[in-house]
Protein backbone atom coordinates (compact mmCIF):
# COMPACT_ATOMS: atom_id res chain seq x y z
CA UNK A 1 0.00 0.00 0.00
CA UNK A 2 1.47 3.34 -0.88
CA UNK A 3 1.97 5.96 1.74
CA UNK A 4 -0.48 8.65 2.28
CA UNK A 5 1.34 12.34 2.14
CA UNK A 6 1.02 14.64 4.54
CA UNK A 7 -1.21 16.83 1.73
CA UNK A 8 -3.46 13.74 1.87
CA UNK A 9 -3.90 13.46 5.59
CA UNK A 10 -4.76 17.11 5.65
CA UNK A 11 -7.55 16.81 3.61
CA UNK A 12 -8.76 13.68 5.30
CA UNK A 13 -11.93 14.45 7.57
CA UNK A 14 -10.81 12.54 10.22
CA UNK A 15 -7.53 14.67 10.70
CA UNK A 16 -10.06 17.93 10.57
CA UNK A 17 -10.33 18.53 14.56
CA UNK A 18 -6.10 19.35 14.98
CA UNK A 19 -4.48 20.02 11.39
CA UNK A 20 -1.65 22.15 12.77
CA UNK A 21 0.97 19.44 13.73
CA UNK A 22 0.46 18.32 9.97
CA UNK A 23 1.06 21.84 8.57
CA UNK A 24 4.40 21.63 10.57
CA UNK A 25 5.07 18.66 8.94
CA UNK A 26 4.21 19.94 5.42
CA UNK A 27 6.60 23.20 6.26
CA UNK A 28 9.64 21.22 6.13
CA UNK A 29 9.35 21.21 2.05
CA UNK A 30 7.96 24.71 1.65
CA UNK A 31 6.78 24.01 -1.98
CA UNK A 32 5.92 21.01 -2.57
CA UNK A 33 4.16 19.13 -5.63
CA UNK A 34 1.00 16.98 -4.54
CA UNK A 35 -0.76 13.96 -5.91
CA UNK A 36 -3.21 16.01 -8.48
CA UNK A 37 -0.22 18.50 -10.03
CA UNK A 38 -1.46 21.53 -7.63
CA UNK A 39 1.55 23.08 -6.07
CA UNK A 40 1.30 23.58 -2.30
CA UNK A 41 3.15 26.43 -0.54
CA UNK A 42 3.33 26.60 3.18
CA UNK A 43 6.05 29.16 4.87
CA UNK A 44 4.97 32.26 5.45
CA UNK A 45 7.24 34.05 3.33
CA UNK A 46 7.15 32.65 0.29
CA UNK A 47 2.68 32.87 0.67
CA UNK A 48 2.94 36.58 1.30
CA UNK A 49 5.40 36.35 -1.84
CA UNK A 50 3.24 34.96 -3.76
CA UNK A 51 0.20 36.92 -2.66
CA UNK A 52 1.99 39.85 -4.21
CA UNK A 53 3.15 38.70 -7.43
CA UNK A 54 1.77 39.55 -10.72
CA UNK A 55 2.92 36.25 -12.11
CA UNK A 56 0.18 34.04 -10.01
CA UNK A 57 -3.32 34.41 -11.61
CA UNK A 58 -6.64 34.56 -9.53
CA UNK A 59 -7.88 33.82 -13.52
CA UNK A 60 -8.64 30.12 -13.63
CA UNK A 61 -9.61 31.04 -17.78
CA UNK A 62 -5.71 31.13 -17.64
CA UNK A 63 -4.97 27.59 -16.69
CA UNK A 64 -4.73 24.95 -19.51
CA UNK A 65 -8.48 22.90 -19.78
CA UNK A 66 -9.33 25.26 -17.20
CA UNK A 67 -13.15 24.68 -15.49
CA UNK A 68 -13.92 28.12 -15.74
CA UNK A 69 -13.00 28.30 -19.33
CA UNK A 70 -14.45 25.14 -20.04
CA UNK A 71 -18.09 26.09 -17.74
CA UNK A 72 -18.10 29.46 -19.48
CA UNK A 73 -18.49 28.46 -22.84
CA UNK A 74 -19.27 24.78 -23.19
CA UNK A 75 -22.83 24.46 -24.84
CA UNK A 76 -24.11 21.66 -22.07
CA UNK A 77 -23.20 24.40 -18.84
CA UNK A 78 -26.72 25.91 -18.78
CA UNK A 79 -27.23 28.75 -16.59
CA UNK A 80 -23.28 29.12 -16.14
CA UNK A 81 -22.35 32.14 -17.97
CA UNK A 82 -22.14 34.78 -15.71
CA UNK A 83 -18.72 36.41 -15.92
CA UNK A 84 -15.93 35.98 -12.95
CA UNK A 85 -16.38 37.84 -9.67
CA UNK A 86 -13.99 40.22 -8.54
CA UNK A 87 -11.92 37.60 -6.52
CA UNK A 88 -11.86 35.50 -9.84
CA UNK A 89 -10.06 37.91 -12.09
CA UNK A 90 -6.75 40.16 -12.37
CA UNK A 91 -5.61 43.67 -12.81
CA UNK A 92 -6.99 45.39 -14.38
CA UNK A 93 -9.98 43.84 -14.39
CA UNK A 94 -10.22 42.90 -10.46
CA UNK A 95 -9.13 46.82 -9.60
CA UNK A 96 -12.34 48.34 -11.67
CA UNK A 97 -14.85 45.82 -9.62
CA UNK A 98 -13.33 46.03 -6.41
CA UNK A 99 -13.44 49.57 -6.25
CA UNK A 100 -17.17 50.36 -7.49
CA UNK A 101 -17.84 47.32 -4.84
CA UNK A 102 -15.73 49.07 -2.36
CA UNK A 103 -17.40 52.68 -3.11
CA UNK A 104 -20.55 51.79 -2.00
CA UNK A 105 -19.40 49.49 0.53
CA UNK A 106 -16.96 51.15 2.95
CA UNK A 107 -14.05 54.13 3.11
CA UNK A 108 -13.45 56.23 1.75
CA UNK A 109 -16.65 56.49 0.07
CA UNK A 110 -18.78 55.21 2.05
CA UNK A 111 -16.92 55.52 5.35
CA UNK A 112 -20.20 55.26 7.96
CA UNK A 113 -21.68 51.93 5.85
CA UNK A 114 -20.23 49.32 8.23
CA UNK A 115 -20.25 51.98 11.61
CA UNK A 116 -23.90 52.78 11.25
CA UNK A 117 -24.31 49.43 11.05
CA UNK A 118 -22.74 48.34 14.38
CA UNK A 119 -25.99 49.42 16.68
CA UNK A 120 -27.88 46.85 14.31
CA UNK A 121 -24.88 44.08 15.02
CA UNK A 122 -25.79 44.25 18.95
CA UNK A 123 -29.10 43.99 18.58
CA UNK A 124 -29.44 40.98 16.55
CA UNK A 125 -26.96 39.24 19.23
CA UNK A 126 -28.65 40.12 21.45
CA UNK A 127 -31.83 38.74 20.45
CA UNK A 128 -30.20 35.18 19.61
CA UNK A 129 -28.54 35.24 22.95
CA UNK A 130 -32.15 35.44 24.73
CA UNK A 131 -33.39 33.21 22.70
CA UNK A 132 -31.06 30.98 24.72
CA UNK A 133 -33.42 31.13 27.61
CA UNK A 134 -35.64 28.27 27.60
CA UNK A 135 -33.47 25.59 25.85
CA UNK A 136 -33.49 23.11 28.77
CA UNK A 137 -32.46 19.74 28.53
CA UNK A 138 -32.12 17.32 31.65
CA UNK A 139 -32.21 19.95 34.13
CA UNK A 140 -29.26 22.29 32.31
CA UNK A 141 -29.07 24.64 29.44
CA UNK A 142 -27.62 23.56 26.24
CA UNK A 143 -26.86 25.40 23.18
CA UNK A 144 -25.45 24.82 19.75
CA UNK A 145 -23.38 27.84 19.19
CA UNK A 146 -23.33 27.53 15.94
CA UNK A 147 -27.07 27.00 14.56
CA UNK A 148 -28.72 29.28 17.70
CA UNK A 149 -25.66 31.59 17.24
CA UNK A 150 -22.95 31.78 14.79
CA UNK A 151 -24.93 31.11 11.53
CA UNK A 152 -28.07 33.29 12.31
CA UNK A 153 -25.82 36.35 13.30
CA UNK A 154 -23.63 37.07 10.15
CA UNK A 155 -26.66 35.63 7.96
CA UNK A 156 -28.75 38.14 9.30
CA UNK A 157 -26.33 41.07 8.48
CA UNK A 158 -25.57 40.14 5.36
CA UNK A 159 -29.07 39.48 4.33
CA UNK A 160 -29.28 43.00 5.19
CA UNK A 161 -26.17 44.69 4.07
CA UNK A 162 -27.55 43.01 0.50
CA UNK A 163 -31.40 44.21 0.36
CA UNK A 164 -31.69 40.00 0.50
CA UNK A 165 -34.84 38.93 2.89
CA UNK A 166 -33.70 36.33 5.53
CA UNK A 167 -36.87 34.84 4.89
CA UNK A 168 -34.94 32.94 1.95
CA UNK A 169 -31.97 31.92 3.64
CA UNK A 170 -33.16 27.99 3.31
CA UNK A 171 -33.04 28.67 -0.70
CA UNK A 172 -29.57 30.75 -0.82
CA UNK A 173 -27.98 28.65 2.04
CA UNK A 174 -28.55 25.31 -0.34
CA UNK A 175 -26.77 27.20 -3.07
CA UNK A 176 -23.79 28.84 -1.08
CA UNK A 177 -23.14 24.94 0.44
CA UNK A 178 -22.91 24.13 -3.14
CA UNK A 179 -19.99 27.12 -3.86
CA UNK A 180 -18.19 26.30 -0.44
CA UNK A 181 -18.29 21.88 -1.81
CA UNK A 182 -16.89 22.94 -4.86
CA UNK A 183 -13.62 24.81 -3.11
CA UNK A 184 -13.26 21.22 -1.18
CA UNK A 185 -10.53 19.40 -3.14
CA UNK A 186 -11.59 16.06 -1.73
CA UNK A 187 -14.84 16.29 -4.03
CA UNK A 188 -12.55 15.71 -6.95
CA UNK A 189 -10.97 17.31 -9.79
CA UNK A 190 -10.34 21.14 -10.67
CA UNK A 191 -12.36 20.70 -13.50
CA UNK A 192 -15.06 19.01 -12.23
CA UNK A 193 -14.78 21.21 -8.88
CA UNK A 194 -14.46 24.71 -11.28
CA UNK A 195 -17.73 23.60 -12.72
CA UNK A 196 -19.88 22.85 -9.79
CA UNK A 197 -19.17 26.09 -8.28
CA UNK A 198 -19.66 28.05 -11.44
CA UNK A 199 -23.09 26.45 -11.67
CA UNK A 200 -23.81 27.16 -8.17
CA UNK A 201 -22.74 30.86 -8.54
CA UNK A 202 -25.05 30.81 -11.90
CA UNK A 203 -27.84 29.28 -9.79
CA UNK A 204 -27.19 31.90 -7.40
CA UNK A 205 -27.23 34.65 -9.56
CA UNK A 206 -30.38 33.82 -10.86
CA UNK A 207 -31.85 34.30 -7.40
CA UNK A 208 -30.68 37.55 -7.69
CA UNK A 209 -31.92 38.72 -11.02
CA UNK A 210 -35.56 37.95 -9.69
CA UNK A 211 -34.69 39.63 -6.51
CA UNK A 212 -34.10 42.40 -8.56
CA UNK A 213 -36.71 42.06 -11.26
CA UNK A 214 -39.70 41.94 -8.32
CA UNK A 215 -38.03 45.28 -6.63
CA UNK A 216 -39.54 46.95 -10.43
CA UNK A 217 -36.89 49.75 -10.09
CA UNK A 218 -37.21 50.51 -6.41
CA UNK A 219 -34.21 50.84 -4.86
CA UNK A 220 -33.54 51.28 -0.98
CA UNK A 221 -30.13 51.73 0.90
CA UNK A 222 -28.83 48.54 0.35
CA UNK A 223 -25.76 47.85 -1.47
CA UNK A 224 -27.48 46.14 -3.94
CA UNK A 225 -29.36 49.19 -4.68
CA UNK A 226 -25.99 50.96 -4.52
CA UNK A 227 -24.37 49.09 -7.21
CA UNK A 228 -27.24 49.30 -9.50
CA UNK A 229 -27.76 52.88 -9.15
CA UNK A 230 -23.86 53.41 -11.02
CA UNK A 231 -22.30 55.65 -8.06
CA UNK A 232 -18.53 55.81 -8.77
CA UNK A 233 -16.43 57.00 -11.96
CA UNK A 234 -16.30 53.46 -13.52
CA UNK A 235 -20.05 52.94 -12.96
CA UNK A 236 -22.59 51.17 -14.07
CA UNK A 237 -21.38 47.86 -13.18
CA UNK A 238 -22.68 45.48 -15.95
CA UNK A 239 -25.99 43.69 -14.78
CA UNK A 240 -23.95 40.27 -15.22
CA UNK A 241 -21.00 41.16 -12.88
CA UNK A 242 -23.70 42.85 -10.60
CA UNK A 243 -24.97 38.95 -10.17
CA UNK A 244 -21.92 37.16 -9.66
CA UNK A 245 -20.44 39.65 -7.45
CA UNK A 246 -23.57 39.77 -5.67
CA UNK A 247 -23.44 36.11 -5.24
CA UNK A 248 -20.20 36.02 -3.85
CA UNK A 249 -20.67 38.37 -1.01
CA UNK A 250 -23.57 36.73 0.20
CA UNK A 251 -21.62 33.37 0.31
CA UNK A 252 -18.52 34.80 1.61
CA UNK A 253 -20.49 37.08 3.65
CA UNK A 254 -21.22 34.66 6.58
CA UNK A 255 -19.20 31.64 5.86
CA UNK A 256 -16.64 32.70 7.20
CA UNK A 257 -17.74 34.60 9.82
CA UNK A 258 -19.92 31.58 10.92
CA UNK A 259 -16.64 29.55 11.77
CA UNK A 260 -14.56 32.79 12.71
CA UNK A 261 -17.20 33.11 15.39
CA UNK A 262 -17.39 29.35 16.05
CA UNK A 263 -13.56 28.94 16.46
CA UNK A 264 -13.39 31.84 18.56
CA UNK A 265 -15.66 30.58 20.93
CA UNK A 266 -13.95 27.52 21.37
CA UNK A 267 -10.89 28.38 21.36
CA UNK A 268 -12.13 31.07 24.68
CA UNK A 269 -13.70 27.89 26.38
CA UNK A 270 -10.32 25.82 25.79
CA UNK A 271 -8.61 29.51 27.30
CA UNK A 272 -10.94 30.46 30.63
CA UNK A 273 -8.45 32.51 31.62
CA UNK A 274 -8.90 34.51 28.28
CA UNK A 275 -12.73 34.66 28.75
CA UNK A 276 -12.44 35.94 32.03
CA UNK A 277 -10.54 38.82 31.35
CA UNK A 278 -12.97 39.61 28.07
CA UNK A 279 -15.98 38.35 30.72
CA UNK A 280 -14.41 41.47 33.25
CA UNK A 281 -14.52 44.19 30.36
CA UNK A 282 -11.58 46.29 31.98
CA UNK A 283 -9.34 45.86 28.82
CA UNK A 284 -11.01 48.13 26.04
CA UNK A 285 -8.73 46.69 23.74
CA UNK A 286 -8.58 43.02 24.39
CA UNK A 287 -11.71 42.24 22.09
CA UNK A 288 -9.73 43.45 19.19
CA UNK A 289 -6.49 41.71 19.73
CA UNK A 290 -8.19 38.35 20.77
CA UNK A 291 -10.19 38.54 17.03
CA UNK A 292 -6.59 38.98 15.71
CA UNK A 293 -5.00 36.02 17.22
CA UNK A 294 -7.98 34.30 16.22
CA UNK A 295 -7.46 35.16 12.64
CA UNK A 296 -3.81 33.75 13.50
CA UNK A 297 -4.67 30.99 15.63
CA UNK A 298 -7.47 29.53 14.42
CA UNK A 299 -8.26 31.06 10.93
CA UNK A 300 -11.36 30.13 9.20
CA UNK A 301 -9.68 29.72 5.91
CA UNK A 302 -7.11 27.70 6.29
CA UNK A 303 -5.77 27.43 2.45
CA UNK A 304 -6.73 29.01 -1.12
CA UNK A 305 -7.24 25.81 -2.90
CA UNK A 306 -6.94 25.63 -6.47
CA UNK A 307 -8.05 29.44 -7.25
CA UNK A 308 -4.39 30.39 -8.45
CA UNK A 309 -2.49 29.68 -11.31
CA UNK A 310 1.06 30.69 -12.79
CA UNK A 311 1.50 32.64 -15.84
CA UNK A 312 4.86 32.41 -16.13
CA UNK A 313 7.44 30.12 -14.07
CA UNK A 314 8.43 30.99 -10.48
CA UNK A 315 11.14 29.94 -8.78
CA UNK A 316 10.79 30.16 -4.83
CA UNK A 317 12.49 28.72 -1.70
CA UNK A 318 14.47 26.63 -4.46
CA UNK A 319 11.81 25.09 -6.01
CA UNK A 320 10.66 25.77 -10.05
CA UNK A 321 6.70 26.00 -10.67
CA UNK A 322 5.92 25.59 -14.08
CA UNK A 323 3.98 28.04 -16.15
CA UNK A 324 0.32 26.85 -16.19
CA UNK A 325 0.19 25.04 -12.93
CA UNK A 326 -2.27 25.33 -10.36
CA UNK A 327 -1.07 26.35 -6.95
CA UNK A 328 -2.58 26.07 -3.55
CA UNK A 329 -1.67 28.65 -0.10
CA UNK A 330 -1.80 27.32 2.73
CA UNK A 331 -2.69 30.48 4.83
CA UNK A 332 -2.96 28.79 8.18
CA UNK A 333 0.26 26.74 7.85
CA UNK A 334 1.92 30.10 6.93
CA UNK A 335 0.31 32.41 10.14
CA UNK A 336 2.07 29.51 12.46
CA UNK A 337 5.21 29.61 10.56
CA UNK A 338 7.90 29.76 13.35
CA UNK A 339 10.32 31.33 11.42
CA UNK A 340 7.98 34.28 11.42
CA UNK A 341 5.95 34.00 14.67
CA UNK A 342 7.41 33.26 17.96
CA UNK A 343 5.89 30.81 20.02
CA UNK A 344 3.30 29.82 16.80
CA UNK A 345 1.10 27.46 18.53
CA UNK A 346 0.12 29.50 21.51
CA UNK A 347 -2.85 31.16 21.52
CA UNK A 348 -1.79 34.90 22.89
CA UNK A 349 -3.96 37.92 22.59
CA UNK A 350 -1.25 40.15 24.05
CA UNK A 351 1.00 39.21 21.48
CA UNK A 352 2.80 41.88 19.70
CA UNK A 353 3.05 43.02 15.81
CA UNK A 354 0.53 40.21 15.10
CA UNK A 355 1.23 39.70 11.67
CA UNK A 356 -1.22 36.97 10.09
CA UNK A 357 -2.58 35.30 7.01
CA UNK A 358 -6.47 35.37 8.03
CA UNK A 359 -7.65 38.09 5.83
CA UNK A 360 -4.97 36.60 3.06
CA UNK A 361 -2.86 39.57 1.57
CA UNK A 362 -2.05 41.38 -1.84
CA UNK A 363 -4.47 42.89 -4.46
CA UNK A 364 -6.99 40.09 -2.80
CA UNK A 365 -6.90 41.01 1.03
CA UNK A 366 -10.45 39.95 2.02
CA UNK A 367 -13.13 42.51 0.88
CA UNK A 368 -15.09 41.92 3.81
CA UNK A 369 -12.80 42.22 6.78
CA UNK A 370 -14.08 45.52 7.87
CA UNK A 371 -17.29 43.93 8.39
CA UNK A 372 -16.17 40.38 9.94
CA UNK A 373 -14.07 42.41 12.59
CA UNK A 374 -16.88 43.84 14.20
CA UNK A 375 -19.20 40.79 13.83
CA UNK A 376 -16.92 38.43 16.12
CA UNK A 377 -15.74 41.29 18.10
CA UNK A 378 -19.36 41.76 19.71
CA UNK A 379 -20.33 38.45 18.98
CA UNK A 380 -17.31 36.90 21.16
CA UNK A 381 -17.53 39.95 23.82
CA UNK A 382 -21.30 39.18 24.32
CA UNK A 383 -21.32 35.98 24.90
CA UNK A 384 -18.41 36.37 27.25
CA UNK A 385 -20.47 38.71 29.53
CA UNK A 386 -24.11 37.05 29.14
CA UNK A 387 -23.30 33.75 29.57
CA UNK A 388 -23.16 31.75 33.01
CA UNK A 389 -20.67 29.34 33.69
CA UNK A 390 -20.31 28.13 29.93
CA UNK A 391 -18.51 24.77 29.45
CA UNK A 392 -17.94 22.09 26.44
CA UNK A 393 -20.11 19.09 26.12
CA UNK A 394 -17.63 17.44 23.88
CA UNK A 395 -13.99 18.37 22.70
CA UNK A 396 -13.24 18.18 20.15
CA UNK A 397 -16.61 18.93 18.70
CA UNK A 398 -17.81 17.57 15.20
CA UNK A 399 -16.74 19.66 12.03
CA UNK A 400 -17.85 20.58 8.73
CA UNK A 401 -16.30 18.61 5.81
CA UNK A 402 -14.58 20.96 4.25
CA UNK A 403 -10.44 21.25 5.02
CA UNK A 404 -10.38 24.60 3.47
CA UNK A 405 -13.57 26.64 4.77
CA UNK A 406 -12.58 25.10 8.18
CA UNK A 407 -15.12 25.25 11.74
CA UNK A 408 -17.28 22.85 13.82
CA UNK A 409 -20.47 22.01 12.12
CA UNK A 410 -22.17 22.07 16.08
CA UNK A 411 -20.74 23.54 19.31
CA UNK A 412 -22.47 22.28 22.23
CA UNK A 413 -22.10 24.15 25.16
CA UNK A 414 -23.81 24.39 28.63
CA UNK A 415 -24.93 27.43 30.98
CA UNK A 416 -26.12 27.94 33.99
CA UNK A 417 -28.23 31.38 32.66
CA UNK A 418 -27.92 33.82 30.79
CA UNK A 419 -26.98 37.01 32.08
CA UNK A 420 -29.35 40.08 31.27
CA UNK A 421 -28.19 42.25 28.24
CA UNK A 422 -27.31 45.55 28.70
CA UNK A 423 -26.73 48.54 26.18
CA UNK A 424 -22.82 48.71 25.16
CA UNK A 425 -20.77 51.33 23.03
CA UNK A 426 -19.81 50.39 20.12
Amino acid sequence: MAQTSIWQQILDPSRRADPYPLYTELRKTPVVRVEDGTYVVSTYREIVSLLHDPRLSSDMRNLPESAAGASAQGPDEGPATLPPSFIQTDAPAHDRLRRLLTWNFGPPHRPGRIDTMIPRMFEIVTREIDGFVGKDRLGTTRVDIVDDFAYPFPVTVICELLGVSREDEPRFQALSDAVVQAADPTTGGITERQRGRAKAVADLGQYFAELLDARHGQRGDDLLSGLLGGDGDEAPMAPGEILSNAALLLVAGHETTVNLITNGTLTLLRHPEVLDRLRRGDEPDLAARVVEELLRYEPPVQFLSNNRNTLDDIEIAGTTIPKGSPVTLVLASGSRDPDFVPDPDRFDPDREHNEHLGFGGGIHYCFGAPLARPETRIALTELAHRLKNPRRVADPPPYRASPSLRGPRHLLVEIDGVNPGQHRPP
